[in-house]
């Protein structure tokens, strides 16, 4: 393989039509919002190394870009699935029923989820419970539970500041919207003491104590974002206020607009997410189907070139945007070099 640039263009979706009868001597990819820009900077230095063209590389979403995997098999379906989350067990079983049954997962580094604020505006020290009690539909009262009535965010804490809770967080279809509810609302659900109120007010069902835990008060307070970090960063520039939430690479890389706040007194950078001190981080990952390599030009040598040390590795193109390497990134060469399926 040829050195890789460092350099990369500013990040830019290749664009081009699914259905053209050319991108079939393309790698196809498409899914979450957060691996895009990764994507395409692979994208881009795996045109300018190798013979084969560009992968086109389109967004949408970790569930709606799984969902066009597991479409099928075949050159009028997507190669590659990007996704900020594992896949689901439900999906996997779509997958097989129409035909997608090798799958391989490829788990090639870290992202940490942070919330952050106008640079000019006071500091956030904030704890799941904090968020889960500023952003939660219900929070315990009086031994029961009741509709969030909390103003300011000094309401929840009284060493949060005294500004009006307003939160700009992914909409449902974003795989950091299960990440911020796994790691965020229902942990600071159990810390708060209201898992339990809700398992009390729905004794006979479990599953509807949890979702209350992760459920959204919808009285303007919180915000869901259907489009990527840049719209989220866009509300936050016209309401000062706005606390926003946003994958670590995409803070690092506006520093001179954003202010991060700490989570359980721990500031997130690439040191803390790869540590796992921060506790608000994800593994990232891209899915490729197997039946394609051979059949797909280029399918296979794109995903070893993805996760090769020049790309992937401490300081590749992909860790100097944001990404947390993956300590264990060996054994993730090995396993896309053996064409290793889920199981």
């Amino acid at each position: 393989m040829k050195s890789v640039k460092l350099t990369v263009s500013a990040i830019a979706v290749i664009a081009a039509s699914a259905s053209a009868a050319a991108a079939r001597d393309q790698v196809q990819v498409a899914g979450s919002s957060t691996v895009l820009p990764y994507a395409t900077i692979v994208a881009e230095a795996f045109a300018e190394n190798t013979e084969f063209a560009a992968p086109v590389v389109e967004g949408g979403g970790s569930s709606a870009g799984l969902k066009q995997f597991c479409e099928g098999v075949g050159e009028n379906t997507i190669d590659v699935a990007n996704a900020s989350r594992k896949i689901k067990d439900s999906e996997v079983e779509t997958c097989k029923a129409n035909g997608v049954a090798n799958i391989m997962e490829v788990q090639f580094g870290y992202d940490g989820i942070v919330f952050a604020s106008d640079i000019n505006g006071p500091d956030f020290v904030l704890t799941p419970k904090d968020v889960f009690l500023a952003l939660a539909a219900e929070v315990p009262a009086d031994g029961a539970v009741a509709a969030n009535a909390a103003a300011n965010w000094s309401d929840v804490n009284p060493d949060l500041p005294a500004q009006p809770i307003m939160a700009f967080i992914p909409g449902t279809k974003h795989g950091t919207r299960e990440v911020f509810e796994e790691k965020v609302m229902m942990a600071g659900c159990e810390e708060s003491g209201a898992l339990d109120a809700f398992k009390a007010a729905h004794p006979d069902d479990e599953d509807a104590a949890e979702a209350a835990c992760i459920a959204i008060r919808t009285d303007g307070k919180s915000v869901d974002i259907d489009g990527d970090y840049t719209e989220t960063l866009a509300r936050i520039d016209s309401d000062k206020n706005g606390v926003g939430v946003f994958g670590l690479s995409f803070y690092e890389n506006n520093t001179d607009k954003l202010k991060v706040a700490t989570m359980n007194g721990v500031t997130p950078s690439v040191d803390t997410v790869a540590s796992g001190e921060y506790p608000v981080s994800r593994p990232l990952f891209f899915y490729v189907k197997k039946d394609h390599i051979g059949v797909i030009p280029g399918l296979k040598e794109y995903a070893e070139f993805f996760v090769s040390d020049a790309i992937a590795g401490p300081g590749g193109p992909l860790a100097t945007y944001g990404l947390v390497p993956d300590p264990k990134l060996a054994d993730v060469q090995a396993g896309v070099a053996d064409e290793a399926v889920m199981q």
